[in-house]
């Protein structure tokens, strides 16, 4: 029986040169193209615009949803940082359907409106009231304001702090990677026309209110 002629170790050798070439030749010749069907470029390109204008549009979104709420968070500050008269539970139902309103959203949020008191001697905050709205918000306590002082500005002895928090729900408006999440808010102000603001439904006035009459800075 007759044995195949093998290859010569030379022809071997040129086999993948030769495979090289024709690659490279083949590409050549595709690039050159210029024939093609608009319906199948359109079909496999139109998909990715879509994505990319929804993606852009829901981070545009979120961004903006995010100025809302702060500038909203700092309104609210502000309205309660500018009284002198005490604060009562309509003025807190107000603040939480304000916060609502000035962000323009039907969603899920909760307030929390306090009154800090710095003291010197214990080198600590303390709470003068909390009083919250929404769902999941917890007033604050003595207890949960212990680790406070790095959260607050530097405060002399029986300053108060108002802070107001704020939470609410973002939900994209388009699934492209962007999950749903919480949107929080922590503003604090010093009170501007008094020394102290109560939360006494309404009855008893802010003490020594009168005796301070420039807004601070």
């Amino acid at each position: 029986m007759r044995l195949p002629r093998l290859k010569s170790r030379r022809a071997c050798q040129r086999m993948p040169q030769r495979i090289s070439q024709r690659i490279s030749l083949s590409k050549a010749r595709f690039a050159r193209r210029e024939d093609g069907s608009i319906a199948l470029e359109t079909a496999i390109i139109l998909p990715v615009v879509f994505i990319v204008i929804m993606s852009l549009y829901t981070i545009f979104d979120a961004f903006r949803q995010y100025a809302l709420h702060q500038k909203a968070a700092y309104t609210i500050t502000d309205m309660l940082a500018r009284e002198t008269f005490s604060i009562n539970d309509d003025f807190i139902d107000g603040a939480h359907a304000l916060f609502n309103t000035l962000t323009r959203e039907a969603q899920d949020s909760s307030i929390r409106m306090s009154v800090l008191r710095f003291d010197l001697t214990a080198n600590r905050v303390f709470v003068d009231w909390s009083e919250t709205r929404g769902t999941g918000a917890i007033a604050l306590n003595d207890a949960a304001v212990a680790t406070w002082r790095d959260r607050l500005p530097n405060m002399v002895n029986g300053e108060r702090m108002v802070v107001v928090e704020t939470w609410a729900d973002y939900t994209p408006l388009f699934r492209t990677g962007l999950e749903r999440r919480e949107i929080a808010n922590f503003i604090f102000s010093r009170p501007r026309y008094a020394p102290q603001i109560r939360f006494d439904n309404g009855v008893v006035a802010v003490t020594q209110a009168a005796f301070v009459t420039q807004p601070r800075a």
